[in-house]
């Protein structure tokens, strides 16, 4: 644990095993600095556990990041459970799931990610007063995140083009499901032209009849003669072979860890493409989480979060720019700061 490449002074590391009802769970804490951890639950079918325990690691210093730059009272953690979340879903795994997070006593909240759908949540909170994104709270944070990551993508293309009017401005968006498909809505409302993909038929055959989005295969995405790439679906997508096929100026989207490594960041400034940290724009949705968690959800608290987030975006997208600095390494370095590892 202590020699993984991902361990980042985490807190702690759970693991949880339920024979009856075949839960295989890694909740990963990595700081409670700012309060009590919180991350959504990620339910994805692995290869093997080391690559689950990666994952929860990195997700969970995503977290720390994500809940320091938006400004919140909330640490990070993550949970992921290691299953097909397409035949692998019972009541009773999302119920000893539900234990597992109440066993930490109030040292992580948990919410939705991929996999995970609001009612999956409503189950777990039958077990666990730490179970956040309700049905009969804040519901599905995702159309929040969708909108922060529109409002920081149009950030981030004022500054790359002059202006963050999307009119006729080329897109292309990774992934269609929860955030990326509420994206896509707002950019061609927006005036923007989409060029989508993703591995649900379904889910691309409905974005493109209501946005006149073009579909492309997965592995023909990258290659797209677009102004901006927008990643939000699964992490790693910016890599050495990816960055040599991209022609966009801009990457703007709402999935987690981007960056195959932190030095992809520098490679991508060299490149002269501005890249819009995905911690820091696709917080809307822990944003529209916290105010549950504080006890009284309020909408108009949410928005005003949000607007300071976007404005911590600029703040980190024109600090990388006038010092010529990777604009990973900029929003790393305020979010260490503030969560007392600087």
């Amino acid at each position: 644990m202590f020699d993984h490449p991902s361990f980042d002074a985490h807190e702690g590391v759970h693991v949880f095993f339920d024979e009856a009802t075949g839960l295989r769970c890694i909740i990963a804490i990595h700081s409670t600095h700012l309060g009590p951890s919180a991350g959504g639950c990620r339910m994805w079918n692995y290869e093997t556990g080391a690559q689950m325990l990666t994952d929860a690691l990195r997700l969970s210093q995503g977290m720390s990041y994500k809940n320091a730059m938006a400004g919140l009272e909330l640490g990070g953690g993550k949970a992921v459970i290691w299953g097909n979340s397409h035949t692998d879903k019972t009541p009773d795994l999302f119920r000893a799931f539900g234990r597992a997070v109440e066993s930490l006593q109030g040292k992580y909240y948990t919410a939705e990610d991929v996999g995970i759908d609001v009612a999956d949540i409503q189950i777990a909170g039958e077990e666990t007063r730490y179970a956040a994104g309700r049905e009969d709270a804040s519901g599905d944070p995702s159309p929040v995140t969708a909108l922060g990551v529109f409002h920081g993508l149009k950030a981030a293309a004022a500054r790359a083009f002059g202006s963050d009017d999307l009119t006729d401005r080329k897109v292309a968006v990774q992934g269609v499901g929860s955030v990326g498909g509420h994206l896509c809505t707002h950019l061609a409302q927006a005036g923007a032209k989409l060029i989508i993909c993703d591995v649900d038929r379904e889910a691309l055959t409905e974005v493109a009849k209501t946005t006149g989005a073009v579909i492309v295969q997965p592995d023909e995405i990258y290659e797209q003669d677009v102004d901006i790439f927008s990643p939000n679906a699964l992490g790693a997508v910016i890599n050495e072979t990816t960055l040599d096929q991209l022609k966009a100026k801009v990457i703007a989207g709402g999935a987690n860890n981007q960056l195959i490594i932190p030095e992809m960041g520098e490679l991508l400034r060299r490149k002269g493409i501005l890249y819009a940290p995905d911690y820091v724009i696709n917080g809307g949705g822990i944003i529209n989480v916290a105010s549950e968690i504080r006890g009284d959800y309020s909408r108009d608290w949410v928005d005003g979060k949000l607007d300071a987030l976007i404005a911590t975006l600029e703040q980190v997208m024109d600090t990388a720019l006038s010092e010529d600095v990777p604009t990973n390494i900029i929003a790393d370095r305020i979010a260490r700061a503030r969560i007392g590892r600087g």
